[in-house]
């Protein structure tokens, strides 16, 4: 079997959170940065935010009204004129 193929694994690990909350656990790297832990994670703190979500349903309202202005300062299309030339032929052919 070899030796010393397996990593060092360290007791006292400091886990750093971007909350600003701090933990030790045991790992194979020297220091840990999370961006979400218990204390601040919304599953953790029962927390319901839904800031994001209007915030999204804010955009697209806005992305709409948007949308319903340029089409009204749009000029309408002008439709298209029936063909003369087939309407000749069949009298013609009469």
């Amino acid at each position: 079997m070899k030796t010393d193929i397996h990593p060092q694994y360290n007791e006292d690990v400091k886990v750093t959170c971007a909350c600003g909350n701090s933990f030790t656990i045991g790992s194979t790297a020297q220091a840990i940065d999370v961006e979400v832990c218990s204390a601040c994670h919304p599953f953790f703190t029962g927390d319901t935010s839904t800031k994001k979500a209007a915030g999204r349903v804010e955009k697209f309202k806005a992305r709409a009204e948007a949308a319903k202005a340029k089409k009204a300062q749009m000029t309408p299309k002008k439709p298209k004129a029936a063909k003369k030339d087939t309407e000749e032929q069949d009298a013609s052919d009469n």
